[in-house]
């Protein structure tokens, strides 16, 4: 017969093996814990992850370039970072290339603020003027290329760093002429800190330069080589936590609320949802199924980046982009906007 001692061992020595088993996964954020990063948090709190076999860690994170620079170093094995930032890394990072595998946001979210009486009414108006953001902001990254595409001189607008959670009151004190960040983000922290929508000047990068990708699911190229079954894991857990997030988005931030009480539940809300409805459930993303991209668009992204940036080289799109983790389409649709 079994002894009581025996069975536990059998128990323990079991549990350890299943644990050995699991492959961990380093995952960083392209920012703070926020609405829009809701899926990521609530696949993890629901066990969608550990159920395929997966260990993972989420850390907030601190910009797309740094997001980009740390798992292209190895602190990291996956992220969610700015595509754009990920096409300039790979093309001057040509032995250190990154991969996305799952795209988020189908229109990029990057914008210019500014307000109203300041004297810029059209993108042309930012010669001259100074722009506050984050060193690692994506916006701020991604400014040539929207430059570009207005037929504005990059090199005669001035940029000035400032810490994330001063952006939006630099602006509204009147200390920059504008600010550079993503839409729903920046938006709703300027109504936060008393500027009315109204009086705002909004330039969406996306309305300029319709190509632009914002951001994706990242990995390192030689994890997803050694773990190509575990990349693929990911993505099926992260479909179902969009869903969730879709279907509900107040569970979405009771997630992000887990992991920062100080949140603003209401101001959370509305940012989730305008990500989602902005960026995420596109007609590109109803009619293909989430995290998919369109070649064409791709080709197109990548030429305006190294144009943008006056690169000695271009990309295939095989450099910057695979759909070989992507679960089947029919467990990506959506249906519907999130409410």
């Amino acid at each position: 017969m079994w002894t009581r001692g025996l069975l536990l061992a059998l128990l323990f020595l079991t549990s350890l093996g299943l644990a050995q088993s699991r492959t961990n996964v380093r995952f960083t954020l392209d920012f703070a814990f926020q609405g829009p990063t809701a899926p990521f948090l609530l696949a993890q709190d629901k066990g969608y992850y550990s159920a395929e076999g997966l260990n993972v860690s989420i850390d907030r994170g601190f910009g797309s370039a740094d997001a980009i620079s740390k798992i292209a170093a190895g602190n990291y094995d996956m992220g969610f970072a700015d595509f754009n930032s990920l096409i300039e890394f790979n093309t001057r990072n040509p032995n250190n290339q990154l991969l996305a595998v799952f795209m988020v946001y189908n229109t990029t979210p990057a914008a210019v603020f500014a307000i109203k009486g300041k004297g810029i009414a059209r993108p042309t108006d930012l010669a001259g003027k100074t722009l506050a953001a984050p060193a690692g902001d994506a916006g701020r990254r991604l400014f040539p290329v929207f430059a570009e595409a207005v037929g504005l001189d990059a090199s005669k607008v001035n940029f000035i760093n400032v810490d994330v959670p001063l952006r939006e009151p630099t602006l509204a004190r009147g200390q920059a002429d504008g600010i550079t960040g993503f839409y729903f983000t920046s938006f709703l922290n300027l109504k936060n800190v008393g500027v009315k929508p109204e009086d705002l000047v909004i330039f969406k990068y996306g309305d300029y330069t319709q190509d632009l990708y914002g951001n994706a699911v990242v990995v390192r190229r030689d994890f997803a080589q050694a773990n190509p079954q575990a990349v693929a894991a990911f993505l099926r857990a992260l479909v179902k936590g969009f869903k969730d997030v879709i279907a509900n988005p107040d569970e979405g931030v009771a997630a992000v609320k887990r992991r920062d009480g100080l949140i603003n539940e209401a101001l959370e809300r509305e940012r989730l949802l305008l990500a989602l409805n902005t960026h995420v459930l596109t007609a590109d993303s109803r009619a293909f199924g989430l995290g998919s991209v369109r070649r064409e668009r791709v080709e197109r992204n990548i030429r305006a980046v190294v144009k943008a940036f006056d690169l000695n080289t271009t990309l295939r799109v095989e450099q910057v982009w695979s759909e070989r983790f992507l679960p089947p389409i029919a467990e990506r649709r959506v249906t519907g906007p999130a409410r």
